[in-house]
């Protein structure tokens, strides 16, 4: 259990309790913190309070994060489109609207649920809930996650993420029209201070580096291929946000108007990096999903 303790200095006079906990403490989320309030794991002036409730100046703000539940993730058959395996590592092409790794509230039907079933060693480093888990894509992005399957893989490939070696490059589909052939997006990117469910470009971020170059150019539309040289969360979706071109479909970060097409037009479509155990450097390819296909096909017979 984790106590954290606040005071209500005068500029904070007014603000809802759920936005100045999660302002201060980037750990928690809105939700989450009006989540703790409602179950009484967040007190103000030792008395229980409503998720509105407004602060006063020299309101004590007791928190109170219990321990995490330690849920029992079960192995679930699934189909896996694995494209490598061997004793270290594997290389798997992730489906769009599948979620990687189970979360509370969410414990059935993700990638690691079927990678349980097909393979019993997977790395324990990331604990319970993401075994053999190295790096992520969204739930509505398709392609290619490499998998630890021990714990010697699981850090050999940490590292080489970290000394940005591995190769990540990503198809999108954006709107507009980009008018160089290639760029790059070097800007930090933190939690929006304005919504604490979105990532932003913002000053105090993390170091943020998205290489670009243009596939093909359609009426209002533009294919890219991105690199990654840094792997934040939503990266691509929010650089290209950041400099006019949104991500067809993406719900949280592109325009209200855009093709429906069921999340963000992005696959993970290359991934190479250096095995853990024999350093041979191996890159693996996945095409593009049949609707992502079809997508393309429809705006190239409207240009």
């Amino acid at each position: 259990m984790n106590k954290l303790v606040y005071t209500v200095e005068m500029e904070q006079n007014g603000e809802r309790l759920d936005k100045f906990i999660s302002t201060l403490n980037e750990e928690l989320s809105r939700t989450q913190v009006q989540q703790l309030i409602k179950e009484g794991h967040i007190v103000v002036n030792d008395a229980k309070v409503k998720t509105n409730y407004k602060c006063h100046q020299g309101d004590v703000v007791t928190v109170i994060i219990p321990e995490p539940v330690e849920l029992n993730i079960e192995a679930e058959p699934m189909d896996l489109d694995i494209y490598y395996e061997d004793e270290d590592v594997l290389v798997v092409n992730k489906p769009k609207g599948m979620v990687v790794h189970p979360a509370p509230g969410h414990t059935t039907g993700t990638l690691v649920n079927g990678l349980m079933a097909h393979c019993k060693d997977l790395s324990g480093i990331n604990g319970v809930m993401r075994p053999g888990i190295v790096h992520r894509i969204d739930k509505d992005t398709s392609g290619l996650l490499m998998v630890a399957k021990n714990d010697m893989a699981h850090e050999s490939l940490v590292n080489q993420l970290v000394e940005k070696s591995v190769t990540r490059k990503y198809t999108a589909l954006v709107h507009g029209v980009i008018q160089h052939s290639h760029g790059t997006i070097d800007a930090p990117i933190g939690r929006d201070k304005k919504d604490r469910q979105s990532q932003a470009v913002t000053p105090d971020g993390k170091n943020a580096v998205t290489h670009f170059h243009v596939l093909e150019p359609f009426t209002n539309y533009t294919l890219v291929e991105c690199q990654l040289e840094t792997g934040r969360t939503h990266q691509i979706r929010v650089h290209m946000k950041y400099i006019g071109y949104p991500l067809v479909g993406d719900p949280k970060y592109g325009p209200k108007k855009t093709l429906n097409i069921g999340g963000q037009a992005l696959h993970a479509g290359v991934l190479g990096f250096i095995h853990p155990r024999t350093k041979e450097y191996l890159e693996f390819t996945a095409p593009l999903p049949e609707d992502f296909v079809e997508l393309i096909e429809k705006l190239r017979k409207s240009n």
